[in-house]
């Protein structure tokens, strides 16, 4: 069962490149450079490929814990009992025969990383439950366990439950396993898949994605609410909107230098909180970390991310800003640790989502997920009939009971300025100001919670037309159908201080590591740069409503409040 569970996921294995990271202070001069030249110059990087590093997954749980316990020790006498060696120092090696016993609901252990743990009290807390543990009870689950969870997952767990070391003499030697003809296809694939510098648009990494990911990988993150129809209004509203480019303006110079929130960055974009990026590259969040610092942008951390905060926190460069999305946990003082950690290790600003009050049906991740059956020492076990998705698999921890109270209670634990993600209303965006949040970002989750919502772009004109004040008294961003430098440079246009993206950046991640994450910028930087000089403005700054609108003639009900105020 364990190698059929696997398989699922085997094929999401990627390429991991060594790559001079690009400096910031350059890519900011190419972005000014394509100002000064009709022909534009993509920067590329030097790539070294490496082999091909398997991962493997199965529900793809992410676990945020964060307290520290004492690691395995020496265990002082208390497992002598137990089948194993006694080293001279006391420390014992426990056999792997002796593990193999502890398979049931009652006694369950399983070994990460030479190490074992009795996880039986922990069966009915795990988000993802209790059937895929089980299934891999009694053995080595390094293999389906590192590639979605963070180093410090095990933490949660008492000191007593870390039984100590397995003795490696006793471990059976790995079996070598067949490839699957979906491993086979994804790697055919990628074999012919172009270099990161021939992805011309943000959709390519898109569809190359869905070519070279496992059906978990792809299903996860592309999934949408059930019959997914706000994830494409998401996409088709931007068409709804033209510009009316200004002429005869000097063009020559100009920057694409801007901020929000206090935060500066050198494109209107930031990586919206995407999770469980190692499904797509086994260096997970860590790449779009170092990717963002290349490219003097600001990435938003995943409270799922299956890389550990400490991890993510030390790939930055010198001086990069990112912010931290957190979602309320039932336990607050989990909540509170957290919060005081991100404060001190050094972020920027908190994204507080609040657009996922009750769990979502996500159709494809649902339909992807593996039947897992009961193993056969679990008598009476009956196979899920109603599995989760990913996605439900690493949520279980949120609070459902959220108040606008929660913002006080954020802030009571953080100086850090609040971000509200997930407004899709006006009047929601009026209660934020009033609760002196210090941004808002217009999202429906990227079409993932509800089905109609409305699309964000259309709630950032709507605001633009009955509600210009608010964009006075808070920063207003948006994410949700962003698919091209000139919709950034629409959403801008009406008054969003920066955009987010997070699938683009977690298929680039899947398709090309650290270099995919760095071409989305690329990419996005001509296109924003373009769009830009060829509507008449060379700065943020210049970008007004005016030069924006409603799709077709300006006249009658399609007319924009400011259609006749054009100077």
């Amino acid at each position: 069962m364990f190698r059929q569970l696997a398989r699922q996921v085997s094929s999401s294995a990627s390429s991991s490149y060594i790559a001079t990271t690009a400096r910031t202070s350059a890519f900011r001069q190419a972005s000014r450079a394509r100002f000064a030249s009709t022909s534009t110059k993509v920067h590329s990087r030097p790539t070294g490929a490496i082999a091909l590093a398997s991962i493997v997954a199965a529900t793809g749980i992410a676990l945020t814990w964060q307290a520290l316990l004492p690691p395995i020790r020496a265990d002082e006498g208390k497992h002598d009992h137990l089948a194993g060696t006694k080293q001279a120092g006391g420390q014992k090696l426990i056999s792997y025969e002796e593990v193999q016993k502890h398979k049931t609901r009652d006694d369950c252990w399983v070994i990460i990383d030479g190490k074992i743990y009795d996880v039986t009290e922990f069966l009915d807390q795990h988000p993802g439950g209790a059937e895929i543990i089980l299934a891999n009870a009694g053995k080595d689950a390094t293999k389906i366990f590192k590639p979605l969870h963070p180093p410090d997952a095990l933490e949660i767990l008492d000191p007593s439950q870390h039984i100590g070391p397995v003795d490696p003499l006793t471990v059976p030697a790995p079996v070598d396993e067949e490839p699957t003809e979906e491993e086979k296809e994804k790697e055919e694939y990628r074999k012919k898949m172009p270099g990161v510098d021939a992805m011309m648009l943000l959709n390519d990494f898109e569809d190359w994605a869905e070519k070279v990911l496992s059906g978990t990988a792809w299903n996860y993150y592309k999934s949408a609410a059930d019959r997914e129809i706000t994830a494409q209004e998401n996409l088709d509203a931007f068409r709804r909107y033209t510009f009316r480019p200004r002429i005869l303006r000097n063009v020559t110079e100009g920057s694409t230098d801007t901020e929000f929130v206090g935060m500066k960055t050198a494109l209107p974009v930031f990586i919206s909180p995407a999770a469980m990026a190692k499904l797509g590259h086994p260096l997970g969040e860590v790449n779009l970390t170092k990717g963002a610092g290349a490219c003097g942008i600001v990435q938003g951390i995943s409270i799922n991310a299956s890389c550990s905060l400490d991890e993510i926190m030390a790939a930055r460069k010198e001086g990069q800003e990112v912010m931290f999305q957190i979602y309320l946990n039932k336990d607050r003082s989990a909540s509170v640790a957290l919060l005081e950690k991100v404060t001190r290790l050094g972020a920027s600003a908190i994204i507080f989502t609040v657009d996922t009050p009750w769990r979502s049906k996500r159709t494809r991740d649902v339909r992807a997920k593996a039947q897992v059956a009961p193993p056969p020492n679990s008598e009476g076990q009956q196979k899920s009939k109603a599995p989760l998705g990913v996605s439900q698999a690493i949520s279980g921890y949120q609070d459902t009971n959220l108040t606008w109270g929660d913002i006080d209670f954020i802030r009571k634990h953080t100086n850090l300025p609040i971000i509200v993600k997930g407004i899709q209303s006006m009047e929601d965006a009026e209660l934020c100001a009033k609760a002196g949040v210090n941004g808002i970002i217009l999202s429906n989750h990227g079409g993932r919670q509800c089905d109609y919502a409305p699309a964000p772009i259309d709630l950032l004109y709507e605001m633009r037309c009955n509600r210009p004040d608010l964009f006075e008294k808070l920063d207003v961003m948006m994410d949700g159908g962003i698919r091209s430098g000139a919709d950034v440079v629409k959403a801008v246009a009406l008054g969003a201080k920066a955009v987010g993206l997070g699938r683009t950046f977690l298929y680039a991640n899947g398709t090309h590591g650290e270099d995919g994450v760095v071409r989305v910028c690329q990419i996005l930087a001509e296109e924003i740069t373009n769009t830009m000089r060829n509507i008449g403005a060379t700065s943020i700054a210049e970008l007004k409503p005016e030069m924006v609108g409603p799709a077709g003639p300006w006249v009658g009900h399609n007319a924009p409040p400011w259609a006749n105020k054009r100077a």
